[in-house]
């Protein structure tokens, strides 16, 4: 492009610019594409409601121009998502974007109608992760898959982080295979590389210097299986009473979650840290000695990724993309949805062989570390808009 040529603008649309892994890739996104020589990014978000933080001060300190968007909420209201949709139209009038680019499902849904109906040259969609899901109500799942089909017509291109989401929209007949391009959602990696002190890390923390910590970091929130892992922890203290956990995040079931560590006696072998920024995931990750994620529901797991990067072994449900990152037996272990004595007992032989432990942790970081960098994604992802324009 000339130097005397405008930059194309570029509009990413989320519902929710909250603390997760959604938002974290968007993030990276704007702030790669700032700097881009072709393309200007702009944001346009729903309000962050309830206990699970924002990301926009930091989009705003990077110079990313955001718009918000009072009415774009994340429950299914007819009368809030025509007016999101009036709202997105007349924000495409007025800035005139090149691309359109969304994520999350109702941004998805909302974003592509309004962007099919302006006319805009391309429309890209990123799926985190499916709405519909083997837990979700029929009736619900079925008008996700329509909704998405509809959507998928109006698309240009649609970028998934892991192939794991590409199989699962084809199967609900969404869009054709042409349609779909996996590119991993990239992290800032050089933090989780860094070397920390760990026993300063715990004494901040106060876990003690010489326990099997445990690491969870996620939303405590609905199917993200901290029940799953509190019953698993009060199951593996038997044969190892040094076992701590280490809940990074906050979320709805917090009082709850809680509740069930009092009542299953691990009270004092819980540690909560509230919501964190991003910036801080490195350090306590280098407090723990392994990380598990029992989430029924990921696209690609995030937290996984960044505690491979940080030489973790990991403990993982085998859903979604998460044998994509996962090598079982080898940087890890894969368990089965709901398996609470699996992931017991996967705790148990890491606490128990910390040599095994540290060999997993050294192959998950060498196989992790060179496709997840952040610059890498966002190149991707600039290739894939010069190829529709």
């Amino acid at each position: 492009m000339a130097d005397h040529e405008p930059r194309l603008k570029v509009l990413h649309i989320i519902t929710r610019f909250i603390l997760g892994g959604a938002q974290e890739n968007t993030l990276l996104t704007l702030i790669g594409l700032r700097g881009h020589p072709r393309y200007e990014p702009l944001l346009a978000t729903g309000p962050a409601i309830g206990p699970e933080g924002s990301l926009l001060e930091r989009a705003r300190s990077e110079n990313i121009r955001t718009v918000l968007i009072p009415e774009l909420v994340r429950e299914i209201s007819p009368w809030n998502d025509w007016k999101a949709l009036r709202y997105v139209r007349r924000l495409i009038r007025e800035i005139h974007p090149a691309i359109v680019h969304t994520h999350s499902s109702k941004a998805g849904i909302i974003g592509r109608e309004a962007a099919h109906r302006e006319n805009v040259p391309a429309v890209v969609h990123t799926i985190h992760g499916p709405p519909f899901h083997p837990r979700e109500k029929p009736w619900r799942n079925r008008l996700y898959a329509f909704l998405e089909r509809r959507a998928a017509g109006q698309s240009h291109a649609v970028i998934s982080v892991a192939d794991a989401m590409t199989a699962q929209f084809l199967a609900q007949r969404i869009g054709s295979p042409s349609l779909y391009t996996t590119i991993r959602s990239g992290m800032e990696v050089e933090p989780y590389l860094a070397q920390y002190d760990r026993d300063a890390l715990r004494s901040s923390l106060a876990i003690p210097p010489d326990a099997f910590v445990v690491a969870k970091i996620a939303r405590i929130a609905p199917l993200k299986g901290h029940e799953d892992l509190l019953n698993a922890a009060a199951e593996a203290r038997s044969a190892c009473p040094s076992l701590h956990l280490l809940l990074v995040g906050d979320g709805e079931l917090r009082i709850s979650i809680e509740a069930l560590a009092a009542k299953l006696g691990l009270s004092s072998a819980v540690t909560f840290t509230g919501l964190v920024p991003p910036s801080r995931i490195p350090e306590l990750l280098a407090a723990a000695d392994c990380l598990v994620h029992a989430s029924y529901r990921e696209g690609l797991p995030r937290a996984v990724v960044q505690a491979m990067l940080s030489a973790l072994p990991v403990v993982v449900y085998n859903v979604d993309g998460a044998p994509e990152v996962v090598s079982d037996a080898r940087t890890g272990f894969l368990v089965a949805p709901g398996d609470v004595h699996g992931l017991a007992a996967s705790v148990q032989k890491l606490a128990s062989n910390p040599s095994l432990a540290a060999d997993m942790g050294r192959s998950g970081r060498e196989r992790v570390r060179n496709d997840f960098d952040w610059k890498e994604m966002v190149r991707r992802i600039a290739a894939l808009y010069d190829r529709l324009l």
